[in-house]
């Protein structure tokens, strides 16, 4: 009460809230009247169904928990006295069974109804009505939809489903109602329409929004700086559809700093256009971040802007807010200065034909560039590359797919993006700039949204270091955490066997970026401070920064208000949300159109490696396409297998076979289905890839002695007398 300045006649209300908290199992009693956050869910609690993992086990977890966050409970649902399991999506009222860890075995006690949970899937007319199968590999379960919920969709149709509350139980599955048609399920260009609707991403914009972007207009030089004469250039990958930043760069003819540097990036001036209040900045803010689909864009801003006057197009006068830097000789950062700026990009360059300008085999457009822009730039970026292996930064290598497509949707190719010093040399200058931003506020005072990367979770290092050990690799303990000391592992492995599992498991390790007011630092990067500033066409929080800077030091219109700062908290989060969200949906829609393309190679062997080991059976990354696909734990070798997760195994009891993440296999491509983007695979016994194979080796592997807290799989010897499979998984 004091803590919240209650008044006396508050007391009842608060006794009978901490009563219902207690109830609904968020609260726990402990001694006297001392109540604390329990250890382990209550025995009665709410869940809502989440899906089916990929051995048809129903899950749920608890309401409003984050599916994202590791700690986040697992129950596996039991039907109910009736036999019937209840829909994806509801809300049950359950009793819980406590089996070991995180996970739980729940008993439906009553039904509540749907929870706010839509669901894509393809129409398939019966009679008046019809069925709807979803496209979510999670949801397993089929629903019916009767013909006046069905909203004139036709038989094939890729629709967007509202399951309906069930509150009658005797008969019947699941049933939904049809709110959106989104056209045929057989057309590729589908298929990143599943990933947006299914996952909610807002792709069209209010009128109020669109009229303002159309009705915006180029800025003209007056109080801004004249950067036209400065030979910018824009850099990006061929299929790039916004252009936001520009660079230059030139030896420091300061004599108080040879072999120095004087770096120009001008950012597209979003701000000008955005003001604080607007439809245009309601909207931007919903979104949260751009999104990229191999076949399409879903944009934080209406074209009129992203592809227009906020694209820094060559040869036209563009609005932008730039940032002049300072740097020696080691790349470090010396001063910044930041301006309201008129600018004219002299090119629009790939990073391919920058690349091979400074390999020496320029094109007709590079050519002219060669010596007064391409080799400055270089030249600038191998002082920052100096600065960054000084500060020992976690340099992860993490290939990226990139989906080549034909004219009508179909997948030409998948390989995987190529990664080029130009790619390196624009992080590198994009990192300085967002740097100089960060410290820019922190120089005024002025509230920042800072890009946080928080230090490694100690229970996930002391997992690392145990796997290491057994490498008869040291990472020290006690010592405090930098990036050099996983940067230092991953080079004592490469080029070794051991590099995939090592590489795997250091990603696993880290904590997830987000955006926070608050200055934890970057531990990736090895800096105290960093915001992102160079992207406001695509990203929210960079145009808060802008807004921020422009306040500060007063560089015009457009500025942060005084009533956005006391939400930067709020907004931090959400913005961390949608880029989540919108970063789910792009590898949802690589992995549709992945299994798309591997549909025509099914029952063809290719190598891979297992990335990833679970309690069903083992995630194997392609070598080809980097796809992942499952072998399901049914589908090993007959035994009983043990999922050890110190060790990243799947374990044998019976004949010793262990499969352990980072080894080599050759697998059959056993299904790929494109409208759910799974891929399901079968390991080929007797033939290995990259590393030998458990399944090669006479007799199989040594079996070592269990682990006490390993975990049963799910493939299993039939129940022993007297007692029941269920529980020989609860040991």
């Amino acid at each position: 009460m004091r803590a919240f300045q209650l008044q006396a006649g508050d007391r009842v209300w608060l006794k009978q809230m901490l009563a219902e908290l207690k109830d609904a199992g968020q609260l726990e009693g402990q001694r006297g009247r001392r109540v604390s956050a329990p250890d382990r869910l209550p025995e009665v609690t709410v869940l809502e169904i989440a899906g089916y993992d990929e051995d048809g086990e129903l899950l749920a977890r608890p309401t409003g928990a984050d599916p994202e966050d590791p700690a986040t409970p697992m129950v596996f649902m039991a039907p109910d006295k009736r036999g019937h399991r209840p829909a994806v999506g509801e809300r049950v009222l359950t009793r819980l069974t406590y089996l070991e860890g995180q996970r739980y075995e729940g008993q439906p006690i009553r039904y509540l109804g749907a929870a706010a949970r839509r669901v894509v899937g393809v129409f398939r007319r019966s009679g008046r009505g019809g069925r709807v199968e979803p496209t979510n590999r999670q949801v397993k379960e089929t629903f019916e939809v009767r013909g006046e919920d069905a909203a004139g969709a036709q038989d094939g149709e890729l629709v967007l489903l509202e399951p309906k509350a069930r509150h009658a139980r005797a008969r019947g599955g699941a049933e939904g109602r049809v709110i959106e048609r989104l056209g045929d399920a057989t057309n590729p260009k589908a298929l990143s329409l599943i990933a947006i609707a299914e996952h909610g991403l807002p792709d069209v914009f209010p009128a109020e929004a669109v009229r303002e972007a159309e009705h915006a207009k180029g800025v003209t030089l007056g109080e801004r700086l004249d950067l036209r004469e400065l030979p910018l250039v824009t850099i990006d990958g061929e299929d790039a559809r916004d252009f936001d930043d520009a660079v230059f760069a030139q030896p420091d003819p300061d004599p108080k700093n040879p072999g120095g540097f004087r770096l120009v990036v001008a950012i597209a001036d979003v701000a000008h256009y955005v003001r604080p209040g607007s439809a245009l900045d309601r909207e931007a803010r919903k979104r949260g971040n751009s999104a990229y689909f191999p076949d399409r864009v879903v944009p934080m801003l209406p074209e009129a802007l992203s592809n227009g006057w906020c694209s820094l197009k060559p040869r036209e006068d563009r609005g932008c807010l730039a940032a002049e830097l300072w740097i020696d000789r080691q790349g470090k950062l010396l001063r910044h200065r930041f301006h309201r700026a008129l600018m004219r990009s002299v090119a629009r360059l790939t990073y391919e034909q920058v690349q091979a300008a400074a390999n020496g085999e320029p094109d007709e457009l590079t050519r002219p560039l060669v010596e007064s822009v391409i080799r400055p730039l270089y030249a600038g970026f191998a002082a920052l590359e100096i600065a960054r292996v000084a500060r020992g930064t976690l340099d992860l290598d993490l290939p990226e797919r990139r989906v080549h497509l034909n004219a009508d949707g179909s997948v030409r190719a998948i390989l995987p993006r190529p990664r080029l010093d130009s790619h390196r040399l624009i992080e590198a200058y994009m990192i300085t700039a967002n740097v100089a931003a960060a410290e820019a506020l922190e120089a005024r005072h002025a509230p920042c949204m800072y890009r946080v990367h928080e230090p490694p979770d100690p229970v996930k290092v002391e997992a690392l270091r145990e796997v290491l050990q057994g490498l008869d690799l040291a990472f020290p303990r006690g010592a405090p955490l930098r990036p050099s000391l996983f940067q230092g592992v991953l080079e004592k492995v490469a080029g070794t066997e051991a590099a995939p599992m090592v590489s795997e498991l250091v990603l696993r390790c880290q904590s997830q970026a987000r955006y926070a007011p608050e200055n934890l630092g970057h531990f990736g990067l090895a800096l105290s401070r960093y915001a992102h500033f160079t992207s406001p066409i695509r990203r929210y929080a960079d145009l808060l920064v802008h807004r921020s800077l422009i306040r500060a030091w007063h560089l015009g219109d457009g500025g942060l208000e005084a009533g956005e700062v006391a939400r930067f908290e709020e907004w931090g989060q959400a913005i961390s949300m949608t880029e989540r969200r919108a970063a789910t949906a792009e590898r949802d829609a690589v992995d549709r159109f992945t299994a798309l393309f591997l549909a025509g190679e099914v029952g063809a062997l290719q190598p891979g490696r297992i990335v990833s080991v679970t309690r069903f059976g083992l995630f194997v990354r392609l070598a080809e396409s980097g796809a992942d696909g499952l072998v399901p734990i049914s589908r090993l070798p007959e035994d009983y297998y043990v999922h050890d997760e110190k060790r990243h195994a799947l374990v044998g009891r019976r004949w010793g076979r262990e499969f352990r993440l980072g080894e080599g296999y050759l697998v059959r491509i056993r299904e790929a289905d494109a409208l759910t983007g799974s891929l399901t695979l079968d390991l080929v016994e007797g033939e290995a890839a990259a590393t030998p194979s458990p399944l090669s080796r006479p007799g199989g592997t040594a079996a070592k002695p269990r682990d006490p807290g390993a975990k049963p799989g799910r493939h299993k010897p039939p129940p022993r007398k007297g007692r029941s499979a269920r529980g020989q998984r609860r040991r």
